[in-house]
């Protein structure tokens, strides 16, 4: 079976909390794509990696006589769009791809109108505002404190301890910093200050796996609570080892709340093979869907032990190798029916 493996790979490595350095960090590094290229020649198949760039188009077109099937975590390179632009590709040259649908891949990126169909089908999201523009007036609605968040990035791009704000000198500060950096609308939205969860989502209909609860408890003062780009990429990857709980210490009604959401999300958006939502709570346990990771990151264990959905999967009993398979044989079989 020819299966091509579709991906960004990072070109600068710099980390920072400078944004202007953080516009590839939704891109894996290589050595992430080296051990995930590995991992699926492992499982049999003919692996042809390609990355999601501007040739990509041609080099697929000359392929898809060929190709059996894609698997893609491409999360495309321009545009306040980019995540749909492979899997609109791929549609019109008629060739199957792991993971949902151009559409659904846009409204996975932007925050905003993801937010719209959840209220649209009575799931709970916190209330919003999107921002155009420097000079703008706050919806009366929104009280502080606030977050403030680049609409249409991941990996907590632009999400740093100064995201969350206490007035409005500090919000309108921030939403020229995300205005003039990534030109795109800033989101503003209520700072939730409850338990925050991360939940993967496989296969059609979609299984659940073990949640992931970030422990901000342990988190050291200089970190706010909640998942920032400092928290997420220097925090987490120290490795330690309290503050990713899989499965989480939750009771089985709130469980049973969670696990409800995610169904209804997975349905509203035409979901299919994998996904994994993001959930915060206020302080009285009442869950708010942040946003969906669609694709979600699948790093190797090789690379790291933090990466998300393969966390949940191994708590789960599934290791990575078969994970890879797990996305295949599901959307294969979507193909096929």
């Amino acid at each position: 079976m020819n299966i091509v493996f579709l991906y960004n790979v990072r070109h600068d490595y710099k980390d920072s909390t400078d944004y202007r350095k953080q516009l590839e960090r939704d891109f894996d590094d290589p050595v992430t794509t080296k051990w995930q290229i590995h991992h699926l020649k492992s499982l049999g198949y003919n692996i042809i990696p390609l990355e999601a760039n501007e040739k990509a188009y041609f080099k697929l077109f000359h392929l898809r006589s060929k190709i059996d099937l894609v698997f893609n975590v491409a999360e495309g390179i321009y545009g306040k769009d980019r995540e749909l632009q492979m899997p609109a590709i791929l549609e019109m040259l008629q060739i199957p791809y792991t993971g949902s649908s151009p559409l659904t891949h846009a409204f996975s990126l932007n925050k905003a109108k993801a937010k719209e169909i959840f209220l649209a089908n009575n799931i709970p999201t916190a209330d919003f505002q999107t921002i155009n523009e420097p000079n703008f007036t706050l919806k009366k609605t929104l009280k502080f404190p606030l977050i403030v968040k680049p609409v249409a990035e991941g990996s907590s791009m632009g999400i740093t301890n100064n995201s969350v704000v206490y007035d409005l000198a500090s919000l309108k500060k921030q939403v020229k910093k995300i205005l003039n950096i990534f030109h795109e609308q800033a989101l503003v939205e209520p700072f939730l200050e409850g338990r925050e969860f991360s939940i993967a989502m496989l296969g059609n209909p979609p299984e659940i796996l073990p949640i992931i609860e970030s422990n901000h408890k342990i988190l050291p003062k200089k970190y706010l609570p909640f998942d920032s780009y400092e928290v997420k990429w220097f925090f987490e990857e120290e490795g330690h080892p309290d503050y990713l709980i899989c499965p989480a210490k939750i009771d089985k009604k709130l469980e049973t709340k969670l696990k409800k959401i995610c169904y209804k999300v997975w349905e509203a958006l035409n979901v299919v093979d994998w996904c994994r939502i993001d959930i915060r709570c206020d302080q009285d346990e009442n869950p708010y869907v942040l946003e969906i990771n669609s694709p979600a990151g699948i790093s190797p264990p090789e690379v790291t032990m933090t990466s998300y959905f393969p966390l949940s999967a191994r708590a789960a009993g599934i290791d990575y190798k078969n994970l890879l398979n797990k996305i295949i044989q599901t959307a294969l079989r979507r193909y096929k029916k």
